[in-house]
């Protein structure tokens, strides 16, 4: 399976969904890679202080601009490949989408985050033109974890005027476990942080029904 992690927009916490994808996998036993077609190479080097430990093995290749052929090719070898492009409108994001079967696009509770959709969701049809099997998910990320803020139950109202996207239930919260968890080369469901775990396998639980 082919889980694509992209957006037209940085700082939505792309590079951290799809670390914490490959993360999960491996540690559930799946044989999984972890493609960096980001220039920022942040998921690279993810992989790289995840090499020093002992937690499962997370595979990991870059690979830029037309990266269709080489997910064909490793979709062959791996039971899931992972991948994370840019957060913009790019080659990579595009000739991805061409062979994925899930994207999940993660989006922020802002005005900012929810303006890139329409033209994202023109990409999207375009692709599933030639790419009858993709399904497009819409993922609420960085969301404040003070449950009285609205806009949270904003941004998913909004998400519902886009029947391209299938809004997912699971909701990924601003925690300072993420930023920790990355820098000792671990996902989230490996640190000891019950809510933030809890939260990450209820959307995995999602992605791979």
């Amino acid at each position: 399976m082919i889980l694509l992690i992209g957006s037209q927009k940085g700082g939505c916490g792309k590079s951290t969904i799809a670390i914490n994808i490959a993360a999960f996998l491996a540690s559930s036993d799946k044989d999984v890679v972890l493609v960096d077609a980001d220039r920022q190479q942040s998921s690279a080097n993810w992989v790289k202080d995840r090499d020093e430990t002992d937690l499962k093995k997370v595979h990991c290749i870059q690979r830029y601009d037309d990266v269709k052929s080489t997910l064909k090719d490793l979709v062959n070898r791996y039971e899931y490949v992972v991948v994370d492009v840019a957060g913009h409108d790019s080659k990579e994001l595009r000739t991805a989408m061409l062979v994925a079967d899930k994207i999940i696009v993660p989006f922020r509770p802002s005005q900012f985050d929810l303006d890139t959709l329409p033209h994202l969701t023109e990409i999207i049809d375009q692709a599933q033109s030639f790419n009858q099997h993709l399904k497009a998910f819409g993922l609420l990320t960085l969301a404040p974890t003070n449950p009285s803020v609205s806009e949270v139950q904003q941004a998913s109202e909004y998400l519902a005027d886009f029947p391209i996207f299938t809004a997912l239930q699971s909701v990924i919260h601003d925690r300072k476990v993420y930023r920790d968890s990355i820098s000792e080369g671990k996902g989230v469901t490996e640190a000891n942080n019950p809510k933030a775990k809890n939260e990450f396998e209820s959307l995995m639980r999602e992605i791979l029904q």
